[in-house]
């Protein structure tokens, strides 16, 4: 087992005024050749934009980007006619493949917006682009681990253009979890939303995050109620 470990105060971050934004790995003017990217995972940028701010139209290409909102909701719009709110407990995952152009916005006038924005690069260039968004079940994620993001076309979550998983647990404390990777060609990044949990010898606490790879499994434990993102990719 081989793991690495990302303190939530070693983020990059920047103050655009309308948006302060953590990111895990390197991302616009914030470069650290350290963190680059953990496997196929690109970016992981953990924004709170203010109200009425946002991204004014741009592009991507050959990307496959999970938004996952924590609180308050984003307005999106794209040029392939989709025009949508993402609320949290709601998901959206976006295929740019061969280009798209969108923009995002806080869809309140009067409340933040948090979310978490996740890149991951895809199986393969040219892909049509896609969107897709869903509502998931919060309680389907207590004291368990619920997958909402997969490879895999299913009704029961979203799914993307890589053999990608990402999870959610909302564990009580003193409560466990066991995690089995899918491949042994993948690696976990285990991201603390809130709370404090111990796992291969580490203790995180808020924001802070831990990768694992070259492993089968591995257990966490919360120490108080805590809520995990796990996103499982390949490393090479």
């Amino acid at each position: 087992m081989k793991t690495i470990y990302h303190k939530s105060t070693d983020r990059g971050f920047a103050d655009h005024g309308w948006l302060k934004a953590n990111h895990s790995f390197s991302f616009a003017n914030w470069h650290n050749p350290e963190k680059m990217q953990f496997g196929k995972i690109r970016v992981l940028n953990d924004d709170i934009i203010s109200p009425g701010g946002g991204f004014g139209t741009h592009p991507h290409e050959n990307m496959e980007i999970v938004t996952i909102p924590l609180e308050g909701a984003i307005a999106h719009k794209d040029n392939t006619g989709h025009e949508e709110i993402i609320k949290h407990n709601e998901v959206q995952v976006m295929s740019a493949g061969t280009g798209i152009l969108h923009s995002e916005y806080n869809a309140s006038e009067s409340e933040n917006a948090n979310l978490f924005q996740v890149w991951i690069f895809p199986d393969k260039n040219g892909h049509q682009p896609r969107y897709n968004q869903k509502v998931f079940n919060p309680k389907d994620r207590e004291n368990k681990l619920h997958t909402f993001v997969s490879p895999n076309k299913s009704l029961h979550y979203l799914w993307l253009n890589q053999d990608a998983y990402f999870s959610w647990s909302d564990l009580d404390a003193d409560k466990s979890i066991h995690y089995n990777l899918h491949s042994k060609e993948n690696g976990v990044y285990v991201l603390l939303i809130d709370g404090v949990v111990s796992t291969v010898d580490k203790t995180l606490t808020r924001r802070d995050a831990i990768g694992i790879w070259e492993a089968n499994d591995f257990t966490l434990t919360a120490k108080e109620n805590s809520s995990i993102l796990f996103i499982e990719a390949p490393m090479n």
